[in-house]
C-alpha cells in the first residue's frame, strides 16, 4: 500500500510543475463563500481532478480548485471546494489538503464555512468567529497509525482556533464597521438538516451554530502546529419552536449576500500576517 507520505509527494510533484514557491498561508472556502478568489492575485489553478489522491469535490458552488497566487505581499494556496463527510469520504481523504498545504509552506490556515444559528441572538446573515467547536461527526481524522513527521500522537486542543487571530480579526471588524459574534460551532455528519429535537440536543451542549464541516480540517491543521482562524456565516436560524422549511438555493444566497463582508476580514487578516 502507499503510505501517506508518499502520497504526498505524489501529489506535490503534479504541484511543482507549476509553481516552485512556498505558500505560507492556506485558505479553505465554504459553501456559497468563494469570492475569496477574486481578491487573489491568481498565478496558478489546479483542478482536483489534475491532482493525484484529491478527492472530488461534490457539493453545489464547490468548484474543486486549487487557487496558488498573493494576497497583498502574502502568498496563498486556497480551496475553491471542500470535500465533506457526508459525501462518502474518509476523514483522511478530507484532510488531506491540508497535509499538502503543511509541505507547501502553511503555517496559518484560514478556513470559512456556511452554518445555522441556534444562539437566540443569531440570525441570518451574521458573521461568526469560531472560539471553539464540538466534534458531533462521530470520526476523528488523526484515527489510524500516527505519523509522527506531522505531529504527535495525542495532540492538544485547548486552543483550536488562534486567539491571536482572533483577535486580529475582531480588531480589523471593528475598524470596518463590520459586526461579528463569537461562539462555539458543532459539527455533525449531515447531510440532512437537524430535527427540532436535535437542535434543543446541539443547543444544550453548548454550541451556538451547527454545520456539517471544518473541525476535521482544524484537527489536521493542530495536529501539524498551524494556526487556525475559523468564520462561520449564519445562513439559517434553527429555532425549534418557530422552526421553517430551508432549501440549499436560500442558504446559498444568504452566505453570498454575507460573504463580502467576511472576505474584507479574511483579506486584512492574511495582509497582517508577519
Amino acid at each position: 500500500m502507499v503510505s501517506l507520505l508518499e502520497k504526498i509527494e505524489e501529489t506535490l510533484a503534479v504541484i511543482r510543475k507549476h509553481t516552485a514557491s512556498n505558500y505560507p498561508v492556506g485558505i479553505i472556502l465554504g459553501t456559497g463563500l468563494g469570492g475569496l478568489v477574486k481578491e487573489i492575485e491568481i498565478e496558478h489553478e489546479i483542478d482536483y481532478t489534475d491532482l493525484p489522491h484529491f478527492a472530488l469535490s461534490t457539493v453545489e458552488s464547490h468548484k474543486g480548485k486549487l487557487i496558488f497566487g498573493s494576497i497583498g505581499n502574502k502568498k496563498v494556496v486556497a480551496m475553491q471546494g471542500r470535500f465533506h463527510y457526508y459525501e462518502g469520504y474518509a476523514m483522511q481523504q478530507i484532510t488531506y489538503p491540508v497535509r499538502v498545504m503543511k509541505k507547501l509552506g502553511v503555517g496559518h490556515l484560514l478556513v470559512s464555512n456556511a452554518c445555522g444559528g441556534m444562539n437566540p441572538e443569531y440570525r441570518k446573515g451574521d458573521i461568526m468567529l469560531m472560539q471553539d467547536h464540538i466534534n458531533l461527526i462521530g470520526d476523528n481524522p488523526l484515527i489510524g497509525k500516527n505519523e509522527d513527521e506531522f505531529g504527535p500522537r495525542f495532540p492538544d486542543m485547548s486552543e483550536p482556533y488562534s486567539l491571536e487571530l482572533i483577535s486580529i480579526a475582531e480588531k480589523i471588524a471593528g475598524e470596518k464597521g463590520i459586526k461579528v459574534k463569537k461562539g462555539v460551532y458543532v459539527a455533525v455528519s449531515g447531510p440532512n438538516l437537524e430535527t427540532r429535537a436535535e437542535y434543543r440536543f446541539l443547543r444544550k451542549t453548548g454550541a451556538d451554530v451547527v454545520g456539517m464541516s471544518t473541525i476535521p480540517e482544524n484537527i489536521v491543521a493542530n495536529h501539524m502546529g498551524m494556526k487556525v482562524l475559523g468564520i462561520s456565516i449564519v445562513t439559517d436560524e434553527c429555532f425549534p419552536d418557530t422552526l421553517q422549511p430551508v432549501d440549499v438555493d436560500d442558504i446559498i444566497a444568504t452566505a453570498m449576500a454575507a460573504e463580502p463582508k467576511m472576505t474584507l476580514i479574511m483579506k486584512e487578516v492574511i495582509k497582517s500576517l508577519p
